[in-house]
């Protein structure tokens, strides 16, 4: 495990709305050896909502959460194009309903936004830059509603447990169904409102070392 540049947290921080225990979250695995979507085009939106809505109602939960460096058939419908197949997810999922407060997990600022409305990104997207024990780093949000990027200013001070985005529907987040991708990036490289969020298994090892496991801060 790539770790960060402080020691990892130890105590689980919430990420989505508070008032939803952390008692109702639980794993899903979207990757391309889990033998229950063999026949199931997770692609498509509709078969990805319907797949994570068997996973919650079989946990008795109400968010499916993980993804850290899943290799997956969910990028396998043409959702990029440029280069090397990417189909390794760097950052976590965290899938539930539409219109889902995104919490503020650790104290930071605003380092940008944009609505990367492009095929296979974000959609809406907000950054945050974090300083912990002298060092610095970044949050990604990704898959927001437009709503979440209203009277937004680069530098401005969210507060950890502060409400900092919801997140958007289908059609407003590139086609996905409905959930918030978090990533943790060591060093934006010239990035602004966007990072990648997927990459090749010939990238792979540069971006492990960049973007380290989102939940040795979330502690899930």
């Amino acid at each position: 495990m790539t770790s960060l540049l402080f020691d990892p947290f130890d105590t689980p921080l919430q990420i989505l709305d508070t008032s939803i225990p952390l008692d109702a979250y639980c794993k899903i695995d979207l990757s391309d050896t889990n033998p229950d979507l063999k026949d199931v085009n997770i692609a498509l939106p509709e078969a990805c909502a319907q797949y994570v809505e068997a996973v919650l109602q079989r946990n008795q939960a109400r968010i499916a959460y993980g993804g850290y460096l899943e290799k997956r058939n969910l990028y396998a419908a043409g959702r990029f194009s440029d280069g090397p197949q990417r189909n390794i997810h760097l950052g976590m999922d965290f899938w539930c309903n539409e219109g889902t407060a995104v919490i503020v997990p650790l104290d930071g600022v605003l380092h940008s936004f944009k609505n990367n409305s492009d095929t296979g990104n974000y959609g809406p997207t907000i950054i945050l830059q974090h300083r912990v024990n002298g060092d610095t780093f970044f949050t990604l949000y990704g898959h927001l509603s437009l709503a979440s990027l209203e009277g937004l200013t680069p530098g401005k001070l969210f507060r950890k447990g502060e409400v900092l985005a919801t997140l958007g529907a289908t059609e407003i987040n590139v086609n996905y169904a409905p959930h918030l991708h978090f990533q943790v990036i060591k060093d934006m490289q010239g990035f602004s409102g966007d990072y990648p969020g997927v990459c090749s298994e010939a990238e792979l090892e540069s971006f492990k070392r960049n973007c380290p496991d989102p939940n040795q801060i979330l502690c899930l």
